[in-house]
């Protein structure tokens, strides 16, 4: 049986949690997720936990029961205290700041590139080079750093561009280097 499935989810207090066939609704401090799961899973509120069960252990069942118990979890975890990705902007003359509901940033290219704010999606820029983006749904978090990320991925020069954190970019020599 799956290890991850089979974990009950810890309901906080603040937290109320609904369940109607096929559709899971989360309400928290931070705002309120509905999220449809598989109609194989059994999904059931007893108490102060959230379990997730499955029929059979077909394959499908098998790999839709660890998935179906980490999204209810991450759901609970993003009303409670939120998700967030750093994102750090390397390069001379590369820069960003927050102009209202925008992020423009200056990216070695001969015009700027703006960024808003979308109603569940918030950017900060604390420092020039800083890039925090945070919300409650952890995919559209994660999706929107990645497309922030792709106006100016790091290149394996110089390091220059747009890269998470705790992403480590893997260097190269440039022809100078090359032996004889």
């Amino acid at each position: 049986m799956s290890r991850i499935g089979r974990k009950p989810i810890n309901i906080p207090a603040g937290v109320t949690v609904t369940v109607n066939d096929g559709e899971i609704t989360v309400k928290g401090p931070k705002g309120t997720l509905t999220k449809k799961y598989h109609t194989n899973m059994d999904v059931k509120v007893e108490g102060a936990e959230i379990v997730v069960s499955r029929p059979n252990d077909e394959k499908l069942n098998r790999s839709l029961h660890g998935l179906t118990r980490t999204n209810i979890a991450n759901m609970v975890e993003g009303v409670t205290n939120g998700f967030k990705k750093e994102l750090d902007v390397n390069g001379v003359g590369y820069r960003v700041q927050k102009k209202g509901k925008d992020c423009v940033m200056n990216l070695g290219y001969s015009h700027t590139v703006v960024v808003s704010d979308t109603e569940d999606i918030t950017i900060e820029c604390p420092t020039p080079n800083k890039i925090i983006i945070s919300g409650i749904d952890k995919q559209k978090v994660g999706q929107f750093a990645a497309e922030v990320r792709e106006k100016r991925p790091p290149e394996p020069y110089k390091g220059k561009g747009i890269k998470y954190v705790d992403e480590y970019i893997r260097r190269k020599e440039g022809k100078a280097g090359k032996g004889k």
